[in-house]
Parts: C-alpha cells; structure tokens; sequence
C-alpha cells in the first residue's frame, strides 16, 4: 500500500467503526428500519450523481435486477439487523462479532460458488468461531429479555455479507465501482422506503440521533462507500479486506470514549481470538503445512 492507501483504509476503518456508535445512539429513537431507510435514502441522494452519464444508466437499467439484490443482501437486511442488534448490545462488541463476515464468506463460497478453501482456512474458521464463543458465551440467553436473539442478529449480518460478497464477485465484479456502490444504495433506499415510512416513529426525534442518523448516511456510508471502492480499485481487494481487523478497534475505542462501554479481559481476549481466527482463514496469516499436519 502507498502512504495514501493506508491514510484512507485507516479513514475508512474509523468511518465503519463509527457506524457503529451512530446506530447505538440514534436507532431507539428512530427504530431499525426508520433509521436504515434514512442512512440508504441519504447515501443514494448523495451517490447517485455519480451516475449522470449515458454510460453509467445504461449499466444501471442493464443490471436493475441484480442491484436490487445486491442491494436487499448487502445493505437492507444487514444493516437493519446490525441496527435492531444495537438496541440491546454494546458498539464494540457488535462490531466485534460483525468481524467475523471473511467467515462466512469463505464458507458460503465454498458450499454455493465452487470457492477453494485449504486446510489452514479451516484451522482459521474453527478459531474465529471459538473466538465468538468466547466473546458471548455469558450472554447467550434466548429468553424473554435476553441477549442471544440479538448476538444472532449480527450473525445473520454477517451471514448476509457473506453472500453478498460472493454474489457480486461471481455476477456484478465487471461493473464500474461508482455502479455497483450508488446503484446498490439507491436499490436499497427504493425497497426500504414503504416500510422504513410506515414504521416511522410517532414522536419527535431529538437533534443528536437526527445529528448520528446523518453522520451514519453521509459518512459511514457516502463517504466510506467511495474509499472502499477506491481503495480496491488502487491497492486490490486483498489489502483492502485488512479494513476488517481494523474497524473493531475502532469501534471499540470509539465506544469507550464516547459512551463509556466497558473493555473487559473477555472482550479483549474474544477480540484476539477471533481476529487472529479471521486472519488465519483469509490467508493474511500463513502457516507453515507441518504445523497444521
């Protein structure tokens, strides 16, 4: 990576990990789909210029279809799921078991798109698994008023990352990145938008979610959409995908110093685990054969 590359991946991580603090903060006033269909409506506005050209709309019309997919699996579902979750769960630790989506993109490459994975991924994939027992194993409580339907609510994000992400490498990696990021959040902003009005919520919303709610659509989305994209473009989707060990942090620091979340030995340790799992199965950490014998 050039100092450039690196400057923006750490811009995007701080972006992405913010995200997570502006849901936490302005989703119990808005609710999940409300403040969703604001972050893609917002997003679209400010994307969809990119699109003014023959060219570019000729593409979008072409692909409709498969950017409304794109869109309901990469965008609608996720992010609602991640909002709901932030309703009950700390940012860090959302953010935390959202890093383990390389997992279940390998995996679900490997079932449904004839993706290789070698040993050491599955060595990898155990571990981070391992490293989400361990960060939620105390708080697995399904019962009214519990924790573990929300945990299973990131998992369900990460789950639709992970097709996602597969889906448009095998059907949509021709198109231009300005295509596939403003026509999947305009696609997304179209589907949330008769849901997302009817659950909008009878009261008033105060100026600091409407203020997160914002921030959420135009930088953690807008704004992170472009340098992600741009970043693949300039330094290749493998240097990129360090963004995922990256925005935990952030999130977690963030977390800590502006709402006061808690950084105990069991997050730190859940954390360890489950980055170096994640490290280990996208191959940024290689073993040697004989040590995975």
């Amino acid at each position: 990576m050039s100092a450039a590359d690196t400057l923006r991946l750490i811009l995007l991580s701080t972006l992405w990990g913010m995200s997570f603090i502006f849901m936490r903060v302005a989703v119990p006033e808005f609710g999940p789909v409300p403040l969703i269909l604001l972050r893609m409506g917002v997003g679209a506005l400010l994307l969809v210029p990119l699109l003014l050209s023959a060219r570019y709309l000729r593409l979008v019309w072409d692909h409709a279809g498969r950017l409304l997919l794109l869109g309901l699996i990469n965008h609608v579902l996720p992010f609602s799921l991640l909002a709901l979750a932030t309703t009950r769960l700390e940012a860090g630790f959302t953010s935390l078991i959202n890093a383990t989506t390389p997992i279940f993109t390998a995996l679900i490459g490997a079932l449904f798109f004839a993706t290789p994975i070698q040993r050491q991924q599955y060595l990898g994939l155990a571990l981070a698994l391992f490293g989400v027992y361990v960060l939620s194993a105390d708080r697995l409580d399904f019962a009214l008023g519990g924790d573990g339907w929300f945990i299973l609510a990131v998992l369900g994000a990460t789950f639709c990352y992970g097709v996602a992400g597969n889906y448009a490498r095998s059907h949509l990696a021709h198109l231009p990145v300005r295509v596939l990021a403003a026509g999947s959040t305009s696609a997304s902003a179209l589907i949330l938008l008769v849901p997302g009005l009817v659950l909008w919520p009878a009261e008033p919303i105060s100026g600091l979610a409407w203020g997160n709610g914002l921030a959420l659509a135009v930088l953690s989305t807008a704004l992170a959409f472009l340098l992600y994209f741009g970043l693949i473009a300039s330094a290749g989707a493998t240097a990129t995908s360090t963004v995922t060990f990256l925005v935990p942090v952030s999130a977690l620091l963030w977390g800590y110093l502006l709402l006061d979340e808690g950084l105990s030995l069991q997050i730190l340790a859940g954390m360890a685990i489950t980055l170096a799992g994640t490290a280990i199965a996208t191959r940024m950490i290689r073993l040697r054969r004989r040590a995975i014998a």
